[in-house]
């Protein structure tokens, strides 16, 4: 754990100190600034586009950016609330009712945007799906969530599970010639062109689902987690408290659209505060990423710690040769941000990124560094104002200062998962311990109330009486001049003991040697215990990792055992 603290960013804020925002926040006085407060009527894509679509004043602001090789769309909010209610009439007008699915399975596109908009606004269930997944993850899926349509395009097509879809009327295609591939075929580029510009919203009740998304593991079903309307509460307040957006801000939040924060902090978080979302399709270069800043003068950039280190790793000149003048916070979310990443970007951006918290489940962040908030590199943060973050024990009780056990939330909040669908026992292992939403995650808490994430419950460590998460050693390792990445698991000896594996890839300026093996289990005895059991290191090319850069250590668990993985790649959480 790092001592270090680096001054707040914005320490003038009005949203700050912690403490009197975490005092004097109020889940009531968030909801009073929407118009169904006093209404009664509820949907998301109200607050989040036509209030602003319909006022002068607001109207012609950028919404939403999308760029994808040489295609740029630009559209005002005004034009954006347009073709969602487009969107929506082409969907009631097959037949789509409140309530029904729609898998969105598209390449980054403005249209997953648009049919996303015009599921809410009458109703439907969105689903964003990987494009990535294969056949028999699809069908998994489709199984399950049972929709009655999917939205994809004739090249993705093919790839869909055709004998397995009883429950799909219909593939709906953004363009191009209908394949024929399925009866219920149509074509929304031609159908959208007769849809009028005004579809009046669908007004429901708080708790009425809102989107499905699935995340995987290493072993087991897929779960459909199920999010509500009324998560536009916890949206709004953290893109203001975490984010620090409003109407003038620039949001780029570059994660997979499929992927919950792609889904949420792409879309729904900024258009609720009134500020533009860029979203940039093309497949990642850190040329394309440098300049995507300068270009659409980013003001707020949501990224990961995968990508940091993969802008780190093309380059200390290739910063200096962009503006990016106009960027006033950056946050990161994904996996734990090492120190290493911290630093080399605070030094080539003069901004330290902000490590956040949160899962599918939870719908929102739920703990975070703020702009108007000391920073301690390594740390998580402290919990988002109107979150009650604990650590608890085996039994639920609450653990002292400086003691790991697994992080907790204290329920309920606005934007809290309503259920995994179809799986009421699954859904209820999260609330074993009453009043509690039980993480999985294995942290810790400082005397000053910041937080440390230290692995998943069932990657602790035992090193004689003390109990200590994979992070711990992974960051020794990670002081190595050879070492690049670390993940470390454990295993069982003959002997009953337990012994440590460590994967690593390394620098460039390093091969793999038995001496360097040797040297390198030795530097982490040294600067940790001497009674480390770390026994194997093994060099790698690459760790398994999620579409979000956050590390699987029991994808390299279960190869350790001889046991299926899975597709690390498909996996999002």
């Amino acid at each position: 754990m790092i001592k270090a603290k680096i001054p707040a960013e914005d320490p003038n804020s009005p949203l700050g100190p912690y403490s009197k925002a975490a005092r004097n926040f109020s889940w009531e006085a968030i909801k009073k600034e929407f118009t169904w407060f006093e209404s009664g009527k509820v949907n998301i894509v109200h607050e989040a586009l036509d209030r602003w679509g319909k006022s002068p004043e607001t109207e012609d602001q950028k919404a939403l950016v999308f760029e994808k090789g040489q295609m740029v769309v630009t559209l005002t909010y005004r034009m954006l609330m347009e073709i969602s209610c487009r969107w929506a009439a082409m969907l009631l007008q097959l037949g789509f009712r409140a309530g029904d699915r729609l898998f969105i399975f598209l390449h980054a596109s403005p249209e997953l945007y648009y049919a996303m908009l015009g599921c809410a606004r009458i109703g439907v269930i969105f689903c964003p799906i990987f494009t990535t997944l294969g056949i028999e993850e699809l069908e998994e899926r489709i199984r399950d969530a049972e929709p009655k349509g999917i939205l994809t395009h004739p090249d993705l097509a093919e790839r869909l599970p055709f004998d397995s879809m009883p429950s799909v009327e219909y593939l709906i295609y953004t363009e191009g010639i209908l394949p024929r591939y399925f009866p219920g075929e149509v074509l929304a580029s031609e159908i959208i062109k007769t849809m009028p510009p005004w579809q009046e919203p669908e007004w429901l009740k708080e708790e009425s689902p809102l989107y499905l998304i699935y995340t995987s593991g290493s072993t087991g079903p897929p779960k459909g987690v199920l999010h509500t309307h009324k998560d536009m509460t916890g949206h709004l307040a953290t893109g203001r408290y975490v984010l620090s957006l409003n109407n003038n801000s620039v949001l780029w939040t570059d994660g997979d659209p499929a992927w919950v924060t792609g889904t949420i902090y792409g879309t729904f978080v900024p258009w609720l505060c009134g500020a533009t979302s860029v979203v940039q399709g093309a497949p990642f270069s850190a040329s394309t990423w440098y300049r995507t800043l300068e270009r659409y003068g980013v003001t707020v950039w949501y990224t990961t710690p995968m990508t940091i280190r993969k802008l780190m790793e093309a380059g200390d000149d290739l910063p200096t040769r962009y503006d990016f003048s106009r960027l006033n916070h950056v946050s990161a979310v994904g996996e734990a941000l090492l120190p290493e990443l911290f630093y080399w970007f605070k030094e080539r951006f003069r901004l330290s990124p902000h490590d956040t918290w949160w899962m599918s489940e939870t719908g929102m962040i739920c703990i975070a560094n703020f702009p108007f908030m000391d920073l301690k590199p390594g740390s998580m943060g402290k919990p988002v104002p109107g979150i009650d973050a604990s650590i608890l024990d085996e039994a639920g009780e609450s653990l002292p200062l400086m003691s790991m056990g697994e992080l907790a939330l204290k329920v309920p909040w606005p934007a809290l998962m309503a259920g995994i669908w179809k799986d009421r026992p699954r859904y209820e292992l999260y609330f074993r311990h009453k009043g509690w939403f039980l993480t999985g995650d294995m942290a810790l808490k400082d005397e000053e109330g910041y937080f440390y994430h230290q692995g998943r419950v069932d990657d602790l460590i035992k090193i004689g009486e003390k109990m200590i998460g994979p992070y711990d050693i992974e960051q020794i390792l990670c002081r190595h001049p050879a070492v690049c990445e670390a993940a470390v698991i454990s295993k069982a000896n003959k002997g009953g003991q337990p012994s440590l594996k460590a994967f690593i890839t390394l620098s460039r300026a390093f091969t793999p040697s038995n001496r360097l093996n040797q040297e390198i289990r030795a530097f982490v005895k040294a600067n940790l215990s001497p009674d480390v059991p770390l026994k194997e290191v093994e060099f790698m090319d690459s760790l398994p990792r999620t579409k979000a850069g956050k590390l699987l250590r029991r994808v390299l668990r279960a190869r350790e055992l001889g046991i299926p993985a899975g597709d690390p790649s498909n996996m999002k959480e």
